[in-house]
């Protein structure tokens, strides 16, 4: 389940951050921050759904953990108690010859010494013999263990100069690495330059012709609400808002219904192509409720045309 919201999250942010920079490209800066507002918030929540997944593996091992500590507080505790319980006490003495008449003689003491001596002096000699024939085993186990201890202060002065923990990164995986880091740099760099130069306001020529003509159609959503005046007054409004989207300002631009919903105006002076793309982003851009624009065509006029 997780592995498909991330490749639906994956999809949806591929396509929103694709719009973003189309409508970007195309002038339309309602829609581009709508589509960089639904691709924040998809980022965000695939990086809850990280977050969440990180969080239930830590609950999972403290919970294992927990149950591990309770089940060795549980044998220390039962280990405890039966350390603790009573022995069960026998019914007659543990020494019986004690109970016997005091007038039998018995060596069981002296022969108990005499043994206990013997027994000292074979282990005193098989600790002699030992400690004679182990001390290369001890060398062999010692050099083992040397791979184990702390280097002295000798050998390392500063705790720089210790060798990285970790297996040593081999030159193939560096070289990957590097790579992979300048390309995605250079792309990163070329999207950025990109969209700058897209969208900048840039110095043009002045057009030949005198005017520019606009033609446009005006959508209403509403059903019967949708009458003639309504469309009129959306398409004022829109076309008195985007006078100002280009360069230069649209003090000459009249605006006339020829009627079922299309409107053709009369721009003085011509636009130049970039105007001319940025006035079609800012009439097709989704700013006013319930209404769409679109353009139908744009064009030079001459001084001659009606």
């Amino acid at each position: 389940m997780r592995r498909i919201a991330y490749v639906f999250g994956g999809l949806a942010a591929a396509g929103a951050g694709t719009y973003l920079v189309v409508y970007l490209y195309r002038w339309q800066w309602q829609r581009a921050m709508l589509c960089g507002v639904l691709l924040l918030v998809v980022e965000v929540m695939l990086l809850g759904i990280v977050l969440l997944g990180r969080l239930t593996r830590i609950e999972e091992r403290l919970r294992d953990s927990d149950r591990r500590q309770r089940e060795a507080a549980a044998r220390q505790d039962d280990v405890q108690a039966r350390l603790r319980a009573e022995p069960a006490r026998e019914t007659g003495g543990r020494f019986r010859w004690l109970d016997d008449s005091v007038d039998r003689t018995y060596v069981f003491v002296p022969v108990l010494m005499v043994t206990g001596v013997l027994l000292s002096g074979l282990a005193w000699v098989v600790q002699r013999i030992a400690s004679a024939t182990a001390r290369p085993a001890e060398r062999r186990l010692a050099g083992r263990l040397a791979v184990l201890s702390a280097p002295g202060p000798a050998v390392y002065d500063d705790l720089e100069d210790l060798p990285p923990l970790g297996p040593a990164r081999s030159p193939r995986r560096v070289a990957r690495v590097a790579v992979v880091t300048v390309v995605g740099a250079a792309l990163l760099t070329a999207l950025v330059v990109g969209l700058a130069q897209l969208t900048q306001t840039r110095e043009e020529a002045a057009a030949a012709n005198e005017a520019t003509s606009v033609l446009l159609q005006v959508d209403m959503r509403g059903g019967t609400a949708a009458t003639t005046d309504r469309r009129a007054l959306a398409a004022e409004q829109v076309w008195e808002r985007c006078r100002d989207s280009t360069s230069v300002p649209l003090r000459h631009a009249a605006l006339a219904d020829l009627g079922d919903g299309v409107y053709a105006g009369v721009v003085r002076p011509a636009l130049t192509p970039h105007d001319r793309m940025r006035l079609r982003g800012c009439l097709e851009d989704a700013t006013l409720d319930r209404a769409h624009l679109t353009v139908m065509a744009i064009g030079d006029a001459d001084a001659d045309d009606d």
